[in-house]
């Protein structure tokens, strides 16, 4: 999720002028159709004074509050939700993409969910068609645009998760990007800086005007099922200032809002809130000393907006709820102890991690009475709009309490510049998405980032060695291995063993590693008995040297402790591929140091501390 948009040619800020003025007096079908100041929608209400997203000007809050006075309660309750939609189109959507939009919201296209529900937000997926290629991306982002300003006279958040690393919405041609925990073994916040511009950039250039990142979450536990990689460290402090450059990289020179995650941290839980409710454990001390500091950097860094997690914390709420639901988490810590007066949305309400206790409609109100001011992604939103309705109707929701929260979200789109400018020109895309100087920008960054372990005299290869790359891959990991290291020589073979090999694929790994004088396996996030262990196993007690490259975690090392070589990529595309034949070959030195220390298998004590890294 990103945001403003590059300037407009002066032929778009004109067609825009003609479409907002229009816009205001256009009306469109709703669930419960009502004008401004009709018995459905309540007095206008100028809101409370005392919402000022920082770093908004007068005339940005003035914009905010008369556009709030003008809305109807349809309007007011429909910005405050973000939406995935499906299709690659605003207008026009395949018939699968119809269908599930109207088991979702009964309208077949993106635009008329826009319309319907007069939603403040969308958020892009791969899987809801949204992220095709950089032209379609824009494209789609003027008809949501147009669609927005036709139902409520404002444009639209659009939003997406664009962590980098392992989790990247928008892929190549855009440029690819190390993650959080690679610019953590980097030790370089100058380097998060500029990576996060880059991304803030390219996806400003489409029309994304929110970036659901930087994770600020610090991954203490190495069980973290869900966070891991996603984290910079373990290190509070080294989280803290690499959030903080990501945060300004992203805003201040990318152009977007920037959503650190998941307040008020996820980094040691055992269970992953997409499938169940996590307790994190720590008590109020343990909190500020670990999970806190990022959070208080990111706020310091002027960051936009904050999602809460769906995290019970008894030592900051003892009532059971996730902290998305927390009054005392939300309001009471986040609002008056820290001070944060930007926007808080939730993590995405489809997750079981906030749905175990009450209904969906019923969960809507209660993050909103919590202070919640988006609501990311319900998964029943006619329940929802109908509770969101009902709650203010009965007084249960004060209305003040809506408008505080829709002003936020109208400050932040002022803030960012989107009242005058939320088209994006297509004729500008390919000056900013996956240029010449991004991609070097990406080289280097990969090149700071790979952290070496262990080496028995097996590395540098070579020039002229013959390597076998086994192991995990995604489609095209392996072949950007051996593609790179060719390229520097090697003669290569290639067997993907995916993450459970069977016994028949590691006989088939071991013969081809004996025609090899190196064989690489590549690993992804091994565990106790894993067949990616046997895998190992097998390799080395048929002689053979072995380079273990984990692809994910740094902590498969644990499971095979006197393996010859041991690297850590924290990435597995072709970029990451290329710094790591790089070093295997000695091109490029291993900059990288360990931003979380390794345990050994049974946990009980450390393998590698934190800041382990050695050179060729």
């Amino acid at each position: 999720m990103s945001d403003l948009p590059p300037t407009l040619s002066t032929t778009r800020r004109g067609v825009l002028a003609g479409l907002t003025g229009a816009a205001v007096v256009a009306g469109c079908p709703s669930p419960a159709a009502a004008s401004p100041g009709s018995s459905s929608g309540g007095r206008p209400s100028g809101g409370p004074d005392r919402v000022v997203v920082p770093g908004t000007t007068p005339a940005q809050r003035a914009w905010a509050h008369r556009k709030l006075q003008q809305m109807s309660l349809d309007q007011k309750v429909g910005q405050v939700f973000n939406q995935y939609l499906y299709g690659s189109d605003a207008r026009t959507v395949s018939e699968a993409d119809a269908a599930e939009n109207m088991k979702l919201y009964g309208v077949r296209t993106p635009a008329e969910v826009v319309e319907k529900y007069h939603l403040g937000g969308a958020i892009y997926f791969a899987w809801t068609h949204s992220v095709q290629d950089p032209e379609q991306i824009a494209t789609l982002s003027n008809g949501l645009q147009r669609a927005s300003l036709h139902a409520n006279g404002v444009p639209l958040t659009i939003s997406i998760d664009q962590e980098n690393g392992v989790v990247t919405r928008m892929g190549p041609p855009a440029t690819t990007l190390p993650g959080a925990m690679a610019l953590g073994a980097s030790r370089d916040p100058g380097l998060a800086r500029t990576v996060s511009r880059v991304s803030g950039q390219e996806l400003a250039a489409v029309g994304v005007t929110m970036n659901h990142a930087p994770d600020a979450d610090v991954n203490v536990n190495p069980a973290n099922p869900v966070i891991g990689v996603r984290s910079v460290s373990s290190d509070p402090q080294l989280v803290a200032r690499t959030v903080a450059a990501q945060v300004r990289g992203l805003q201040s020179h990318g152009g977007v809002s920037a959503t650190v995650k998941h307040f008020p941290g996820h980094g040691d839980t055992a269970t992953d809130s997409h499938l169940g409710l996590p307790e994190i454990t720590h008590s109020r001390e343990e909190w500020e000393r670990t999970d806190l500091p990022p959070f208080r950097a990111a706020i310091a860094a002027g960051v936009d907006s904050i999602m809460s997690g769906h995290l019970m914390v008894p030592a900051l709420d003892p009532s059971g709820d996730p902290a998305t639901l927390s009054r005392p988490i939300i309001t009471g810590i986040l609002r008056e102890e820290l001070g944060f007066q930007g926007l808080a949305i939730t993590d995405g309400l489809m997750m079981e991690g906030v749905r175990q206790k009450y209904g969906d409609g019923e969960v809507a109100v209660r993050a909103l009475l919590a202070g919640i001011d988006m609501l990311l992604m319900t998964p029943d939103m006619p329940a929802a709009w109908a509770a969101v309705h009902e709650a203010v109707a009965s007084g249960r929701l004060p209305m003040e309490r809506l408008d505080e929260a829709v002003l936020r979200n109208l400050q932040t789109k002022a803030k960012r510049g989107l009242p005058k400018e939320p088209w994006v020109d297509l004729d500008r895309i390919d000056r900013v998405v996956g240029t010449r100087q991004h991609q070097r920008v990406a080289t280097a960054a990969f090149a700071a980032t790979i952290t070496l372990l262990r080496n028995q005299q097996v590395l540098p290869l070579a020039k002229d060695s013959r390597v076998a790359v086994v192991g995990w891959s995604s489609a095209d990991t392996h072949t950007a291995l051996a593609d790179a290291l060719r390229a520097h020589g090697s003669t290569v073979t290639t067997l993907q063993t995916g993450a459970s090999p069977d016994q028949a694929t590691i006989a088939e790994a071991v013969a081809a590693a004996r025609e090899a004088q190196v064989t690489v396996v590549t690993t992804y996030n091994v565990t106790a008995g894993s067949a990616q262990a046997a895998l190992v196993a097998a390799l080395r007690g048929a002689g053979v040297k072995v380079v273990v490259v984990a692809l994910r975690n740094p902590y498969d090392i644990a499971h095979f402790p006197e393996v010859e070589a041991y690297l850590a990529s924290f990435a597995w595309s072709r970029e990451a591929m290329r710094a790591v034949a790089d070093v295997l070959v000695g091109r490029t030195p291993p900059a990288g140091k360990l931003p979380v220390a390794v345990p050994t298998a049974d946990g009980t004590a450390t393998l590698y501390p934190y800041g382990a890294g050695i050179g060729l």
